[in-house]
């Protein structure tokens, strides 16, 4: 058997170029592994040292960690977006409001012809909402003709008119599975006809007034301290164009009536810790749920000669 080449480097002289050269070496001296893989044994893997099972469960707990700590700051972003746009959608109510006042010189009725029950006798009331009202000055002008105001709101004339989805009357936090309620566009928001824990609110002492217009001199507590509206989220009757969503107001906000006791429609949302509200000069407030209840019921007087302080 004769000599085998071995390519192992060698040095130059000290002060000359480095050069590689070729020496003879004999078969017992050459180690290929260490020469092709330098630092690895003869039993090192080719594909490098991987993760242990101990390792693999430790990431993937700190991974589960990490999304336990972000996803309720994840909801909370989405739900601070949420009430923003519903607070925005009541600004643009506002806005009409203002219109409206401006070329009537007054604020739109609560209701035309309003109808509390659902009885034969009553079926001839028209039973139309503010809301309804306003969509002119919504751009929402051809829907506004396309109503036949001779005839009550649940007319089959009406109907599809009626089944029209208004998102500026809709709170993005709802969540529900159907824009539509009863067959008509659906609403989250409701007139404050006042409240109830003022002369039992007869006469009404709020804005949005039965077949009765007011005008902003009528509101003598001050604009900004009077509710035109307000959030009234999950109410069955909660149509646009159903005079129903006019309410007034006993309970605090976001208040849930017990199991097995009639509904109330309140001021109330999904939102955490209170609700939207629309003043009369146009502006949007959110109303803590744990807002006094003596100074809700002042925000929802219009000429009570309330003084709303601490709000």
């Amino acid at each position: 058997m004769g000599p085998i080449l071995c390519l192992t480097p060698s040095l130059a002289p000290s002060g000359a170029l480095a050069t590689r050269r070729l020496r003879w070496s004999r078969p017992d001296t050459f180690d290929a592994m260490a020469f092709l893989c330098p630092g690895k044994t003869k039993m090192s893997s080719p594909y490098g040292q991987g993760f242990t099972l101990i390792e693999l469960l430790v990431v993937i707990t700190i991974i589960g960690i990490l999304m336990a700590l972000l996803l309720p700051a994840v909801q909370a972003a989405r739900e601070a977006a949420r009430r923003t746009a519903c607070s925005n959608n009541l600004r643009q109510i506002g806005l009409a409001l203002e219109n409206y006042h401006s070329q009537y010189i007054c604020y739109p009725i609560g209701g035309l012809e309003y109808r509390p029950w659902d009885t034969p006798t009553a079926k001839h009331l028209k039973n139309y909402a503010w809301s309804a009202f306003l969509l002119p000055f919504l751009e929402q002008e051809a829907l506004y003709h396309s109503i036949d105001f001779t005839k009550p709101f649940d007319d089959p004339a009406n109907a599809q008119a009626a089944a029209t989805i208004l998102p500026v009357y809709l709170c993005p936090s709802m969540g529900r599975s159907s824009l539509l309620r009863q067959g008509r566009g659906a609403t989250d928001f409701g007139g404050i006809n006042g409240t109830r824990r003022v002369a039992n609110n007869n006469p009404a002492n709020g804005v949005m007034l039965y077949d009765k217009y007011l005008q902003a001199a009528h509101i003598r507590d001050g604009l900004s301290n009077t509710l035109a509206a307000a959030e009234a989220a999950g109410w069955p009757d909660g149509q646009w164009i159903n005079a129903r969503n006019v309410y007034d107001v006993a309970f605090q906000i976001n208040y849930r009536p017990p199991p097995g006791q009639m509904p109330e429609n309140e001021i109330q949302s999904l939102h955490p810790g209170g609700a939207n509200g629309l003043m009369c000069d146009g502006s949007v407030r959110f109303l803590p749920q744990s807002l006094d209840m003596n100074i809700l019921s002042a925000l929802c007087t219009r000429a009570n000669g309330d003084i709303v302080e601490g709000f």
